[in-house]
């Protein structure tokens, strides 16, 4: 029996080369005559451009050239593209480099280019700037107050779009009928993106072919390669290659179109030479698209019986000074129509208000408008059940959509495809120990000791699909993926994927499926991604797409190439096709499994042809792209356990419980790691980070001394399980797990901070949760 792969906890096939130094990244590489670029970018949040000098940095030694926003402009250039578009939404211009205004710290006003990169550096000093700062807001609910600092002409009142979703009569309705109704005011702060390596980009112009190409720290190289070529450059699509070698975590930030690439691959043509840039940590605090920033009101109604009636949420989206690539669609399509949760709310309505201020873009962030929903939901789930004086779990419970309501239709919008909630649910309260946990909780308060308990029971849509639905809505793009499967002639495979990792593992997890499908050894797969100049197309990753949607595509390949090799083996083996089995990498005849052909032999002969079906081409390879019918939906309880001093405000994570459903799956090792990665997101963003600016929308966070992420000491061993209800719309059964774990861990941990401090009386703290807050809530209560 040949060796399966699907389902085992494998070590990941491309981590040797990167504990070993032996990775490449965008910054590893060089060409013959390559230059550096530095960027020249505006100390002030707001402010016109009255002159730029360039005359000092062009006489510094080694400079070789100094270009700005109207030199870009000029040439052509346009403006940056949104790709996903709202009705009546307003669409500023976005320049790669700022033309006559600048709109937050950070924007980009000139780019030096000089023969190494400290030249460059000091070069940018040299540029002089004269500008007229004007007044800026960084705060969105203060920038749709009357005489709040216009960031842009097109919208005088910082109003980007107004959306809603749901129905407004109908819960309030609900809402004059309820028995009990709960309401909450919460910031979800903004948070900065820290990925370990910085963005990258190095780009080549070659005047014999008219063709570029383009190096870029990308998560979606084919999305990049279109954007910039037909909307940006104006250049041919098939006259820009780009290629995104190893990238070193992404999180979400590296899906955009970003200006610093754009500037190096137009300045590659300017100057005739490879130009090269690499953010400085500091540059990526204000450049990289930043996440969250809401501000919400929420409200539940309840009935007497303890279930839900329905939900209204009212939020502020801070979408930064630009739309970023896909801004809108965050705090909308991927946040109000998951404000159904586990649970079945028979109305919901929420309204979102998109707000420019004069800060850094706002755009996805790992979990890209779940985790907000989540919070929301989760946190009115929680008080709800305290204010009811009902247990948080047995609330849940309660209110949870049954096992045969699948398929499961929301009221805002979502059909969800399958859900067992009260099993993940009874599976995390049984790994903890709940009921005793509750009891040594009430025994510890008496001796003086705050524990706090934390649920939170989440959903996520993965897979945003189909193409012709999302774009509908707005989606500038399809949202299907392409594999093309090469089977060589010694039976060893090649997968070209439009998925793209950047440390999720897929050549490990995809070279799992196909060496499962074909039965052959996993040594014999080659995953390769990232460069549109062998991959012939693809949307890349984001939104834990690329299992369901990734995978699928690359199942779907092989499944062509088993039909064509099946009809060969028949032919080899003199025997109807329908009479061929194939079975752990053999063809052989129904009840003879002895005599059979190897997949190997039946390749080579695809190649020589000599004993061929009449009529078949040679070769054997396929193409697939896969559209998905609906979005997959994971979900799962995470339960936190934490103690509070309250001397110090101090939180230390005692337990931390995962039970997540993400379908059938690949590797647990992987996932374990993606659920891992996620929940220490989560925590930061519970307990530490958070971008802070002051009333000039001056960044005060821009570094790591003042931006607190979560470090190995501030996290507990994680106890991590799961339960399994497969997909049934995808031939892989799997769901997708990259984000559960930052999804569900904020509220989680909040949910258990506040548990904590309930004997206080204290009902909420916004995120971080920093020990000062909590210091001072635990002061005021005490003093009250």
């Amino acid at each position: 029996m040949a060796t399966r792969y699907f389902g085992v906890a494998m070590k990941r096939r491309e981590d040797p080369r990167f504990i070993t130094g032996r990775g490449t990244y965008v910054d590893d590489l060089t060409l013959p005559g390559l230059v550096y670029a530095a960027m020249v970018r505006s100390p002030h949040a707001h402010a016109r451009i009255q002159a730029i000098h360039k005359e000092k940095a062009l006489k510094h030694p080694g400079v070789i050239a100094v270009f700005t926003g109207k030199d870009m402009v000029d040439s052509g250039v346009k403006s940056l593209p949104c790709g996903w578009l709202l009705p009546g939404m307003k669409l500023p211009p976005h320049y790669p480099m700022a033309v006559d205004k600048v709109r937050h710290v950070g924007e980009i006003v000139a780019v030096v280019i000089a023969e190494d990169r400290y030249t460059a550096e000091d070069a940018a000093r040299l540029v002089e700037v004269e500008y007229e700062v004007l007044p800026a807001v960084a705060d969105g609910a203060k920038a749709l107050q009357p005489g709040a600092p216009a960031v842009h002409d097109e919208a005088p009142d910082n109003v980007c779009f107004r959306w809603s979703i749901g129905d407004k009569e109908k819960t309030e309705e609900a809402f004059r009928r309820a028995h009990k109704t709960v309401k909450l005011e919460l910031v979800n702060q903004r948070l900065i993106p820290n990925a370990i390596e910085p963005r990258a980009a190095m780009a080549q112009y070659n005047p014999a072919t008219d063709e570029y190409t383009l190096w870029v720290t990308s998560q979606n190289p084919h999305v990049h390669r279109l954007l910039m070529a037909a909307f940006v450059l104006g250049i041919p699509e098939h006259k820009l290659r780009v290629i995104s070698p190893d990238v070193g975590g992404g999180f979400g930030s590296k899906i955009f179109l970003y200006p610093e690439e754009t500037i190096v691959t137009w300045a590659a043509r300017q100057v005739g030479r490879p130009v090269k840039w690499t953010a400085r940590r500091m540059e990526s605090f204000v450049s990289d698209a930043h996440g969250r920033d809401h501000i919400t009101e929420a409200e539940l109604a309840v009935d007497e019986k303890g279930k839900v009636l329905g939900m209204r949420v009212k939020t502020i989206a801070n979408l930064g000074a630009y739309l970023s690539t896909f801004a809108p669609a965050i705090p909308t399509y991927l946040y109000g129509t998951l404000l159904s949760g586990q649970y079945e709310i028979p109305t919901i309505y929420c309204e979102v208000t998109g707000v420019f201020t004069h800060t850094t873009p706002v755009d996805a962030y790992r979990g890209a408008g779940r985790p907000e929903a989540t919070y929301v939901v989760e946190r009115l789930m929680d008080i709800a059940a305290r204010e009811l004086g009902e247990d948080p779990a047995e609330f849940r419970r309660k209110n949870f959509i049954p096992p045969d309501k699948f398929p499961y239709q929301t009221p805002v919008a979502l059909q969800y495809d399958s859900g067992n909630y009260e099993g993940a649910l009874n599976k995390a309260l049984e790994i903890i120990h709940y009921k005793e946990l509750r009891r040594q909780q009430e025994e510890l308060r008496k001796q003086g000791r705050y524990i706090g308990i934390g649920l939170s029971c989440y959903i996520e849509a993965c897979g945003i699909a189909p193409s012709q639905v999302v774009g509908s809505l707005g989606a500038q793009a399809g949202l299907w993926e392409s594999a093309l499967v090469r089977v060589h002639p010694t039976g060893k495979v090649t997968v070209y994927t439009g998925s793209h990792t950047h440390g999720q593992g897929h050549e490990t997890a995809f070279a799992q499926i196909v060496a499962d499908e074909l039965g052959i050894p996993i040594e014999d797969v080659e995953i390769v991604h990232g460069d549109t100049g062998s991959v012939p197309f693809g949307m890349g990753t984001y939104g834990s797409r690329s299992a369901p949607v990734g995978g699928s595509a690359i199942v779907l390949s092989l499944q062509k190439i088993k039909e064509k090799a099946r009809k060969i083996a028949a032919h080899l083996l003199e025997a109807a096709e329908e009479d061929v089995v194939f079975e752990d990498g053999k063809f052989y005849v129904k009840g003879v499994p002895d005599r059979f052909k190897t997949f190997q032999e039946v390749a080579l002969q695809a190649y020589l042809a000599h004993n061929y079906p009449p009529g078949l081409e040679p070769g054997l390879e396929a193409s697939s792209f896969y559209d998905p019918k609906n979005f997959t939906f994971p979900f799962g309880t995470h339960i936190c356990v934490v103690e509070v001093d309250p001397e110090t405000g101090k939180v230390k994570i005692l337990r931390y419980v995962a039970v997540d459903d993400a379908g059938r799956i690949i590797n647990p090792l992987i996932a374990e790691g993606q659920v891992h990665g996620g929940i220490a997101q989560g925590v930061g963003q519970a307990l530490l980070e958070g971008a802070v600016y002051d009333e000039n929308a001056q960044l005060l966070s821009a570094s790591m001394l003042d931006y607190a992420l979560p470090r190995a000491d501030d996290l507990p061993s994680f106890e991590i399980d799961h339960t399994v209800t497969p997909c049934p719309h995808n031939p892989l059964g799997v769901k997708g797990i990259g984000e559960t774990g930052t999804i569900a861990a904020t509220a989680a941990v909040v949910n258990a901070v506040m548990d904590a401090l309930a004997p206080f009386g204290i009902r909420h703290i916004d995120m971080p949760l920093t020990p000062e807050k909590i210091w001072r809530a635990i002061r005021e209560a005490r003093a009250a």
